[in-house]
């Protein structure tokens, strides 16, 4: 039996992402996969690709990288808008595409890309690493088994997002309407958002409050906090922020059989071992004093969780298996965010699923007031090496 030959990969933007993928899959950490392309719009950056992957061709637009090279999968890390120009174009060439998060800008957006998958029968994947983050894992597995009972309450204060000024400096696109499509929500938050919901499931509705420029001289939200509500009468409050050091990073979830409280990398659980809506309900007693069970998990963290994560993809390519999390599942991430944005714009409780061409009209119109002009973004050269900031931050 004649062995595989490995998949060929592009990545398309190099910069912070795009170059830490790159450096995954041209040094070998991504199984059965070869980098065989590059592309950006910046002369620098093609420049710097040049030299630091000596032998693998490099293009100056999405166009040209299509036409002048066969490849296999696309990795896409370019801003945000492009997510959606760059996807649709490779999976109508029939090229599997892999995307940095969030999926898209907008839910209306998002769909575009899941049905343009569809239609190729091409594989579609988001770069979701923090799902294979084992403390996450162990969480979705205590709530989805039942073992703290119907969840109640969620909260999850996540404020270790700190940026300075100078990072919002470093590229023009940045924090703005026209370029980055939002703030703290649509740029570090996702993966919390993703989170969320995989582990909770879907909010019903919810309401939003999003402050702009309340840390930093930009144009989008740095505060933002979200209060859900759940077909199940559980409610989350969601607080995030880029303005906090050292910030907190804490989820707690209370349950009618315990609870679970999540921080500093530390899992801790407790059981009661009984319905405390049961109890309420047929107890003479005033209070409980019955003392629960109490069991803490540590785990170590996955280092390279992204080069992880690419692996698996080529394996779905290959084998169709999970791609740990496809096309639709940035769709659901992304559709708490797009809610939150309209709640604050509004200033109304939004129902989920939400209002895709409420949401797309009053995003044009932050755009049009955008300080971001195309064409004017600054060059930052990346290093090439994986940033520590990417990993889960506790």
């Amino acid at each position: 039996m004649s062995k595989k030959k490995n998949l060929r990969a592009a990545v398309i933007g190099i910069g912070n992402m795009g170059r830490a993928h790159a450096v995954n899959i041209f040094e070998g950490r991504v199984k059965q996969t070869d980098l065989v392309a590059l592309c950006d719009i910046s002369e620098s950056k093609r420049e710097w690709a040049r030299r630091r992957f000596p032998g693998i061709a490099v293009f100056d637009s999405i166009n040209s990288m299509l036409s002048g090279c066969e490849m296999d999968i696309l990795v896409v890390a370019v801003p945000h808008y492009s997510h959606t120009e760059c996807a649709l174009k490779a999976l109508e060439r029939g090229i599997n595409v892999m995307v940095e998060k969030p999926v898209a800008v907008s839910v209306s957006d998002a769909e575009r890309m899941n049905e343009a998958a569809d239609k190729s029968g091409k594989a579609f994947g988001i770069m979701f690493n923090q799902r294979i983050d084992p403390t996450f894992v162990k969480c979705r597995e205590i709530v989805r088994n039942g073992v703290i009972g119907n969840i109640k309450r969620i909260s999850w204060t996540v404020t270790n997002w700190y940026r300075t000024q100078s990072y919002y400096n470093s590229s023009s696109w940045r924090a703005t309407w026209g370029g980055e499509g939002g703030g703290v929500l649509i740029n570090q938050a996702p993966h919390n958002l993703d989170m969320l919901q995989w582990i909770f499931g879907m909010p019903s509705a919810l309401e939003a409050r999003c402050i702009e420029g309340k840390y930093h001289d930009i144009e989008v939200e740095d505060y933002a906090q979200i209060h859900m509500e759940y077909e199940n009468g559980a409610i989350a409050d969601f607080m995030t922020s880029t303005g906090e050091y050292p910030g907190t990073n804490r989820l707690e979830a209370a349950g009618d059989r315990g609870k679970l409280v999540l921080e500093n990398g530390t899992l801790k659980v407790w059981t009661l071992g009984f319905s405390e809506s049961e109890y309420t309900s047929t107890s003479e007693r005033g209070t409980c004093t019955i003392k629960p069970e109490y069991t803490e998990y540590t785990f170590d963290q996955i280092k390279n969780a992204h080069a992880r994560v690419l692996s698996v993809f080529s394996e779905h390519v290959w084998n169709a298996n999970d791609p740990i999390a496809d096309g639709r599942e940035g769709i659901r991430e992304l559709e708490i965010s797009n809610a939150a944005y309209l709640s604050a714009w509004t200033g109304r409780t939004v129902t989920l699923p939400v209002d895709r061409v409420e949401f797309d009209r009053i995003l044009e119109e932050k755009k049009k007031s955008s300080r971001y002009v195309e064409g004017s973004d600054k060059e930052t050269l990346p290093s090439g090496e994986i940033s520590s900031r990417w990993q889960v931050k506790w």
